[in-house]
């Protein structure tokens, strides 16, 4: 602000004041000194990396679709998931609405047909009880995509919770802990999950929750909860716990610890917070193989209850008709292939997009 005067090779400090400084900045000075980046976070910089995969994109809008077209689209078909088409009060059951093929009408409807009247199509045909196998096959993926959802959550919500007392408090409750989770690692996965959806499935719980809320939901799923809360939340909590390991010697819970924070406040402002990233990735690889369980399991008839469909039972049922129908068997697991393709591939992606070491 002061100027200097010359004197020799020497500079000689001076009272007066250099005008110069005081000329307000031009617009390219301004622009210089202007941020280049604007300011963002570490959410929105992983969705602008996860949008740059396109394999990962498309997954996630055939995730999208198919989410919103299991949960509308039964509000506006006009079949429903457990009418038999051929039964009507008052007159014998009609056979010929069983087992159609895709577009094929039952005898009532050809001739509404004929009197010069629109009947909705069988896109799939209907199944030998006479259902619309189509709206079976939405039913049945909104039951799988709840089921894979929700089972997931239970197994966050588990595995984090025990994964952050183990790794935060250390010692003999992380030693106690991890002992617990390698005795379960050493179970045999489908074996137990068997056994478990037997014994609970012929253990009274039916009529336990008889009369309750828990009663639309059926024993079934509410059996399958249970399986994965008892069996797979331990790889959720060996990962949270790692990362908890390697967070809570870091400088911010040093200063948390000594201003005299709890540890469950730490754990919940601090260090799962900072491994939210890791959480996300997992949950979403998690919701896949809670599909493909319930898949399994619904195919062994472990699964939901009868008349109410899911992908796996739909699968199971038409294994009887595999030389007449194929296609009963073929579009289910095509259905199933393709959501299980998605969502893998999508987590693939959003482990790229959000976990930082795997970026430049």
């Amino acid at each position: 602000m002061f100027t200097t005067k010359k004197l020799g090779k020497y500079a000689i400090p001076s009272m007066h004041v250099d005008l110069d400084q005081f000329i307000p900045a031009t617009e390219e000075e301004k622009a210089y000194m202007v941020q280049m980046r604007p300011s963002s976070t570490f959410f929105k910089d992983g969705v602008k990396r996860l949008l740059k995969n396109k394999v990962a994109t498309v997954c996630f809008f055939i995730i999208v679709i198919i989410t919103l077209t299991s949960i509308f689209l039964p509000m506006f078909w006009p079949y429903s998931y457990e009418q038999m088409l051929g039964i009507t009060p008052g007159r014998p059951v009609d056979p010929s609405y069983n087992n159609l093929a895709p577009f094929e009408y039952g005898s009532t409807e050809q001739e509404l047909i004929a009197a010069g009247e629109k009947v909705f199509p069988h896109i799939f045909g209907t199944d030998a009880a006479g259902r619309d196998y189509f709206i079976r096959i939405v039913y049945g993926t909104r039951i799988s995509l709840a089921v894979g959802f929700f089972a997931s959550i239970i197994v966050l919500i588990i595995g984090m919770t025990v994964g952050s007392i183990a790794g935060y408090c250390g010692g003999k409750v992380d030693l106690i802990i991890m002992r617990i989770v390698d005795m379960i690692y050493s179970l045999p996965d489908m074996l137990m999950v068997i056994l478990l959806a037997s014994v609970l499935s012929v253990s009274g719980l039916s009529q336990a929750i008889e009369g309750t809320a828990l009663a639309k939901i059926g024993a079934n799923i509410i059996s399958l909860f249970i399986v994965f809360a008892v069996l797979y939340w331990v790889s959720m909590a060996r990962l949270i716990r790692g990362q908890i390991l390697s967070l809570r010697e870091q400088e911010y819970v040093l200063a948390a610890r000594a201003t005299g924070a709890k540890g469950s406040w730490i754990i919940r402002k601090h260090l799962v917070p900072n491994c939210i990233s890791v959480v996300i990735i997992s949950t979403a690889l998690q919701i896949p193989n809670s599909i493909f369980t319930e898949s399994y399991l619904s195919f062994l008839g472990l699964g939901v209850n009868a008349p109410m469909p899911s992908l796996g039972s739909l699968a199971s049922d038409a294994l009887n008709g595999m030389s007449s129908y194929p296609y009963r068997l073929i579009i289910p697991a095509v259905v199933i292939s393709l959501i299980v393709l998605s969502l893998n591939l999508f987590g693939d992606g959003l482990r790229d997009a959000f976990d930082p070491k795997l970026n430049n």
